[in-house]
């Protein structure tokens, strides 16, 4: 026979206002816990959205999903818990989202509709991309290495067309957060931010200090370009030229002479 929490059962609640009882469910082990968590994370995400402070009360939460307060603080361990993981769910889901995009054969262009895309997300949805952006700390690794992963991704492809005047990764580094603090701006504080053109003129800037094209006062540097390109058509396409050990050293000296510097 199961423990307490690994036996299904309900509970009356006392209404004081003499209503009907509610009977709300436990969690009742893993599996079921599964279920329970991700109703409360629906629960948390509607009661964000409807805020008007962008905040939740763990009660109504608790409520919403038909469980008791100890199973929320059992799963989540307290509000703050709960809210990162509402939080990791819409990354996820975002991350999603960029894997949905079109890719076409323009990478450039696929550039500039993935900020476009990001900036659309947060104005669409702006407590729960206010929730997922803004900087907290954490023990695990960070939800947003997916999201560079997917920019370095389109960014190699743009360097492999010549097109990317540093390496996929720093330019990855510069983009993403310029366009979180962009689209941060624009949903936080609408009136102070309300160039309707301010996110595109951010992006024309941005993508400026990575892609190719005339540069006042740079100094031409044709091998770095050369090796940039090369290293990322060989991750695009590979090669059966090389053994892989020849190929890993290979591309341990191409990464090496396209360092700045």
């Amino acid at each position: 026979m199961g423990t307490p929490d690994q036996l299904d059962h309900t509970e009356d609640e006392p209404d004081p206002g003499g209503e009907p009882s509610r009977r709300r469910r436990r969690a009742t082990g893993p599996a079921d816990d599964q279920g329970v968590r991700a109703a409360l994370i629906e629960a948390a995400e509607r009661q964000l959205i409807a805020s008007r402070d962008h905040d939740i009360a763990t009660r109504a939460v608790c409520e919403a999903a038909g469980v008791t307060q100890p199973v929320l603080y059992r799963l989540f361990g307290d509000k703050r818990g709960l809210l990162d993981a509402v939080a990791d769910a819409g990354l996820e889901r975002y991350s999603q989202r960029k894997r949905d995009l079109e890719t076409t054969d323009d990478p450039i262009a696929d550039l500039h509709a993935g900020w476009d895309d990001h900036t659309a997300f947060a104005i669409e949805n702006p407590a729960l991309y206010q929730l997922m952006f803004t900087p907290r700390s954490r023990s695990g690794p960070s939800p947003l290495r997916g999201i560079l992963q997917l920019l370095e991704a389109t960014l190699t492809r743009c360097a492999a067309a010549g097109a990317l005047r540093t390496s996929p990764r720093r330019a990855a580094q510069l983009i993403l957060p310029a366009n979180i603090g962009i689209a941060l701006s624009l949903i936080s504080e609408p009136a102070l931010f309300d160039d309707p053109d301010l996110s595109r003129r951010a992006r024309d800037a941005v993508f400026a200090a990575v892609l190719t094209g005339p540069e006042p006062g740079g100094t031409p540097t044709p091998v770095r370009d050369v090796a940039r390109q090369l290293r990322s058509q060989l991750g695009l396409a590979g090669t059966e030229a090389l053994e892989p050990a020849e190929t890993a050293l290979l591309d341990r000296w191409l990464e090496r002479i396209d360092q700045p510097g």
